[in-house]
């Protein structure tokens, strides 16, 4: 059976397993405060030209929304966000749960925010009776596999800056965003035009694990506090820098995320020869192809997959993704197998 539900059910990259592996039976300082959590930090902050910024690793893309949305923001404020944005449809109230309203803009079917739709919420909510916008979250890529163009995240950074909103960007999926033929953004670039970022690893070779990136001096103070508060930190911590050590070393990051989306390229450019449409054109490694309800039965036989949605009474939209760990065996595969029965 052909696997294409997420990108994250697979373990890890051998390279970072081997690494793991090797400091096993090493006894390490807890709580992030260790060697190598300090050396991944560093190399964060180099591959960022960002050498003030703040690391800080934790788990897993839920757990780091909403811890830094907790940290950044005061009692009253909320969060602007596409009503696709993951803070609002995949993590059950886990920014609510901090306190914090989340303002759900419409988009396109890309999933991406623009400057009018933040705008129309800083307007609507000047009366002092309404929760007051301060934070904007976007993802690169979206949830729909959208990716932001450097001239788009510059409008969004200029916008938030006039308005007096900070830029949090959530990089679950950055790695996949920044390989794709759509993108034009460097990690120097993100450090520069957002308050904060993360670059995933959980969806991109990693056993578990997130890098937070705070480039606003205002945001770092006391930071750990309120990741400790909030139950974000490690005792282990080690495992996540030793994880990032070996991802971010001779560029394996992005050949991991490179494989991905040259997977679900091959595989959303071969549905479309066999006559299916998509959603949305994705560039990255997520995929939504619009199949027949005819043809659910026989997808349930031959692989793993996510419905996403209806598309009208008889067609329905589906979610392919492919990781890292995808072989092209299973494209060809699939596509062999939909090509018999199309």
């Amino acid at each position: 059976m052909y696997f294409f539900r997420n990108d994250y059910s697979v373990g890890c990259h051998p390279a970072v397993l081997e690494a793991l592996s090797k400091a096993n039976p090493e006894y390490v300082v807890g709580y992030g405060m260790d060697p190598y959590c300090k050396k991944a930090a560093d190399l964060i902050r180099e591959l960022c030209a960002a050498p003030n910024a703040d690391v800080q690793f934790m788990i897993g893309g839920t757990q780091t929304n909403f811890t830094a949305i907790a940290a950044f923001l005061r009692p009253w404020e909320s969060v602007i966000t596409p009503v696709s944005g993951h803070v609002n449809g995949h993590e059950a109230g886990a920014v609510e749960a901090t306190g914090h309203k989340l303002l759900q803009a419409h988009t396109g079917a890309n999933g991406k925010l623009s400057p009018d739709a933040i705008k129309a919420f800083v307007e609507e909510c000047r009366d002092i009776h309404l929760t007051k916008p301060k934070l904007v979250y976007i993802s690169d890529a979206t949830e729909t596999g959208g990716v932001y163009s450097k001239a788009e995240l510059t409008a969004l950074s200029q916008c938030c800056k006039e308005n007096d909103l900070l830029l949090f960007l959530d990089g679950a999926r950055l790695g996949c965003a920044l390989v794709s033929q759509h993108n034009d953004l460097t990690l120097p670039d993100l450090a520069e035009l957002t308050d904060a970022f993360y670059i995933g690893g959980t969806k991109n070779g990693a056993m578990m694990g997130e890098a937070l990136v705070i480039t606003n001096p205002q945001l770092q103070g006391d930071f750990f506090r309120i990741k400790k508060q909030l139950g974000a930190v490690l005792a282990k911590g080690w495992l996540l820098g030793i994880q990032f050590q070996a991802l971010l070393t001779d560029g394996l990051y992005f050949k991991l995320a490179r494989h991905a989306v040259e997977m679900a390229q091959y595989l959303q450019g071969g549905l479309r020869n066999l006559g299916i449409p998509m959603m949305v054109d994705s560039p990255t490694n997520q995929i939504f192809p619009i199949v027949p309800n005819t043809l659910l039965p026989h997808l349930d036989e031959l692989c793993a997959y996510e419905v996403w949605g209806k598309a009208d009474d008889e067609h329905t939209i589906v979610r392919f993704v492919t990781s890292f760990a995808t072989p092209m065996e299973s494209v060809e595969g699939l596509l062999a197998d939909l090509k018999d029965l199309t």
